[in-house]
């Protein structure tokens, strides 16, 4: 069935396949994680019973969406093993530290204290289950900072010395392999990726649920509050990925050259390419829509710099420009609606219309997938703006790859797409069920423990209130 296609091909895309299915719950889990946290705070210092439904209700969903990450995070590192041995051969030395890392810091951690953040609220009391909820935000991101270590070292290698066997072996200093020039910038990148995607999801449920209510106060707030996320890390995100790309132009200037679709070197100053269809045999970008010097503007800080092009770069070095091409406009063009998000529900807070503006509800339901469609679509920039290459410059993916015959590849390629598609969409759509009920002021009203059965929190010595969102 498959003994047509490439094992190379194939085994590619079966990692982009569980990656980027695997992605999107981390980047939620990450930002949701501290939302939860957020909340917790909140009602400890306030004492408002609001925060508290909240956290409830949102810790549900977190419990399911990070349960499905780390499911579907499993998988990925049997494919280092089987469609990836070479590779795991070559670089282990140095990526095999840093996921242990991970494991020893990060997901130790969360283990730790997950149990306790989701059923231990009236065991602990509230003061130590609030440490314990932000351990667990802490956890998510250690889990970050050595996932995007380790990538970034792949993308921008350093600190390494070549062995006798061709491995890749850690020098002198590890502080050169784990802070590698891109690893800041990713780190920073991804993060705030992660916290706006929680914020356009928390404000489309909150939205949805008040275009059917607009007096639900637990929906006004977690509006209110994810409006204001999104008004503020929006435009810090876009200056965050200039940052980046400067970083990128940098240590991968083929990348670069592909993502702004430049064939060709511009001596006096490169143009902005809005639109245009690559056209790789013919070295060129067909029906442009461009603004002339601004490229150079936006890289060099100079109209008239010069820029280079692909023509310098070998073609067996150049990675594909119609994915990067594309797939960095989708990141870029979402990041812009987001921004214009913030800015209209500045407008809404203003004139006092932001509970009752259904035009701005409709667009921030509609806003609400934008955040994991961007976050897979900059990922996809990223390691396909990386070919020919696993690791940049040094170890090409064709060396990297198990020596297995395409059928093997792709009858587990089937095999994941039918399990993934059949038991994950059991799993979201149990998520959409929990974000589709209406937040109230009862939220696990079941539960025993003191601080709905009076109306004091012993704990806290403080009177809840009820007090309407602002």
């Amino acid at each position: 069935m498959f003994e047509q296609f490439d094992p190379i091909v194939l085994a590619r895309f079966q990692f982009a396949f569980t990656v980027s299915f695997h992605f999107i719950f981390p980047a939620f889990s990450i930002g949701l994680a501290s939302y939860l946290a957020v909340l917790e705070g909140l009602w400890l210092k306030t004492g408002s019973i609001i925060y508290l439904d909240l956290f409830k209700y949102w810790r549900k969903i977190f419990a399911v969406a990070f349960a499905m990450g780390v499911v579907s995070g499993i998988v990925m590192s049997y494919q280092f093993g089987t469609n990836w041995s070479v590779f795991s051969d070559k670089v282990g030395p140095v990526i095999g530290p840093l996921m242990a890392y991970e494991v020893l810091t990060a997901f130790f951690l969360e283990a730790g204290f997950l149990g306790v953040m989701l059923f231990g609220m009236e065991k602990v009391g509230p003061r130590l289950h609030f440490i314990s909820t932000c351990l667990v935000a802490l956890g998510t991101f250690i889990s970050a900072f050595w996932i995007l270590s380790a990538n970034s070292w792949m993308q921008t290698p350093t600190g390494y010395e070549i062995g006798a066997n061709g491995q890749f072996l850690p020098g002198p200093s590890w502080l050169a392999i784990i802070f590698n020039p891109s690893f800041p910038y990713r780190l920073v990148h991804t993060v705030t990726a992660a916290y706006l995607t929680t914020a356009l999801t928390v404000g489309a449920v909150g939205a949805w649920h008040l275009l059917k209510d607009k007096t639900n106060p637990h929906a006004r707030k977690m509006f209110s509050m994810a409006m204001w996320m999104a008004a503020i890390v929006a435009p810090l995100q876009i200056l965050v990925g200039d940052a980046h790309g400067l970083n990128t132009l940098e240590h991968q200037p083929a990348k670069v050259m592909a993502m702004e679709g430049h064939y060709q070197s511009h001596p006096d100053g490169a143009p902005l390419i809005l639109f245009g269809i690559p056209n790789p045999e013919q070295n060129r970008m067909d029906h442009v829509i461009e603004i002339p010097k601004a490229s150079s503007l936006i890289l060099k800080h100079d109209p008239n710099a010069a820029l280079a092009g692909l023509d310098t770069i070998a073609k067996d070095k150049q990675p594909p420009v119609a994915i990067l091409f594309w797939s960095f406009r989708v990141m870029v063009g979402l990041g812009m609606a987001m921004l214009g998000l913030g800015l209209i529900s500045l407008v809404a807070r203003f004139k006092k219309r932001l509970y009752d503006w259904s035009l701005l509800h409709r667009l921030a339901v509609m806003m609400g997938p934008s955040g994991f469609v961007a976050v897979i679509a900059g990922w996809v920039t990223t390691e396909v703006g990386r070919q020919p290459y696993t690791v940049y410059g040094l170890l090409t993916t064709a060396q990297s790859v198990s020596p297995l015959a395409a059928p093997a590849v792709g009858a587990s390629l089937l095999a994941f797409i039918i399990v993934y598609c059949s038991v994950f969409s059991a799993g979201l759509w149990y998520l959409f069920k929990l974000m589709g009920q209406a937040p109230t002021g009862g939220e696990d009203a079941g539960e025993p423990g003191p601080i709905r059965s009076a109306g004091t929190t012993p704990a806290m010595g403080i009177k809840p209130t009820t007090q309407p969102a602002e």
